[in-house]
């Protein structure tokens, strides 16, 4: 019977109307912790240490009981709003708060060639990253006509293209070296440039951190990045390498399979790569190693990061293996027609926003998805409640 009344609507509703009463519960709790570290002479500082963790735990309960209150007596039915809802409440934890703000949003996209390129893994060839680049310059590509829809702030980042861009570009000059290496003669970069990669991606972020952005995206643009992501995700999660292998830029059968046979081979030369930072430094390239020291840093900004596709994914999965809780901050934006795209994402345990099989890169599922975003903030913070509206509520 007990077990039947804690899964009931009534007890869950009974809970929520008793916000008071679980707080006065937490302050005895808190003062009964006060009191015996006095009485009991505790070591001061464990005691500082627990007094601080409990009062941690009090504030976040509050704000978890205050924040699901909120978003469940809206004027509608208990999860009427569906996926809408689970991300309203993620925003408000992230920021603490259940009146969240988007304030200055941005997109970087990060670019840069890989040497496994020259082997014929994509149906482009290496010069359309240098060519994008210039088109993003332009405000041709879809990114920019996304972020110009939306009112994204768009920044371009030269990680690494294998071009000498000319003066007076508004371009981020973040360029660590030309191109990654081949993988299949060595390691994608040496530990020092992988290095620095991951702090010039920070130093990205740490300066949009100042215009008081508080939510941003990653995109991306080097002809052969699916081939490093996918060897990426092989070795950070163990899989078969043919399982994490797609199309790409849209290969043709005997493209693709000379595509399996090429990262085959890679991933047979270099068998005793394991941890997080080895395996990008390998496998990656010099946007994806960017990518990942900037959504490490965006997460020390406590900013919500917003996921990409494929290869962002991977960028993300990468950071996750190093700290499991950079995920708190992520909005996975869309799921690609990449072929491994889901599989990560169930991997990680997480839900896209949208499925329109994109499979472009640049950010565009990021662009694309922030309007939903904003819908989350917006209903949380200027739907009505039942009580304000004088609605009556379900008995």
């Amino acid at each position: 019977m007990y077990a039947i009344l804690l899964r009931s609507d009534f007890f869950v509703k009974s809970l929520r109307l008793n916000i008071p009463f679980i707080l006065i519960i937490l302050n005895l709790a808190f003062l009964v912790l006060t009191l015996a570290s006095q009485f009991l002479a505790l070591n001061p500082h464990f005691t500082n240490i627990a007094l601080s963790l409990f009062n941690i735990t009090i504030i976040t309960t509050m704000l978890t009981t205050e924040l699901q209150h909120t978003i469940d007596f809206k004027t509608k039915p208990l999860g009427a709003l569906g996926y809408l809802e689970h991300l309203a409440y993620k925003i408000g934890m992230v920021q603490k708060t259940i009146s969240p703000q988007l304030s200055q949003p941005h997109m970087v996209v990060f670019a840069a060639d890989h040497g496994i390129a020259t082997t014929g893994v994509s149906a482009y060839p290496q010069e359309v990253t240098y060519q994008m680049v210039m088109n993003f310059l332009g405000g041709g590509a879809a990114i920019n006509v996304f972020c110009r829809q939306n009112g994204i702030e768009i920044k371009i980042v030269d990680a690494g293209v294998n071009f000498d861009f000319p003066a007076g570009l508004d371009l981020v000059d973040q360029k660590v070296r030309k191109s990654s290496r081949n993988i299949l003669d060595e390691p994608a970069m040496t530990v020092d440039e992988y290095q620095k990669a991951l702090k010039n991606g920070a130093s990205v972020v740490t300066q949009i951190a100042e215009t008081g952005c508080n939510i941003i995206g990653f995109g991306e643009m080097g002809i052969g990045n699916t081939s490093a992501s996918s060897l990426m995700m092989s070795k950070l999660f163990n899989l078969p390498i043919v399982s994490c292998i797609g199309r790409g830029t849209g290969l043709n059968d005997d493209q693709l399979q000379n595509k399996i046979n090429i990262l085959s081979t890679a991933i047979e030369k270099h068998p005793n790569i394991i941890t997080p930072d080895e395996i990008a430094q390998t496998f990656g390239g010099l946007e994806i190693a960017q990518m990942i020291g900037a959504m490490e840093e965006a997460f020390r900004q406590n900013m919500l990061i917003m996921v990409d596709g494929f290869i962002a994914t991977v960028a993300i999965a990468a950071a996750w293996k190093k700290n499991p809780e950079i995920l708190n901050n992520c909005i996975f934006c869309h799921v690609s027609d990449e072929n491994a795209h889901l599989q990560l994402l169930e991997l990680l345990g997480q839900k896209a926003l949208l499925n329109l099989n994109l499979r472009l890169g640049e950010g565009t599922g990021c662009a694309l998805a922030y309007p939903i975003i904003q819908s989350a903030v917006n209903f949380l913070n200027e739907m009505s409640s039942f009580e304000d509206a004088h609605v009556s509520n379900k008995e």
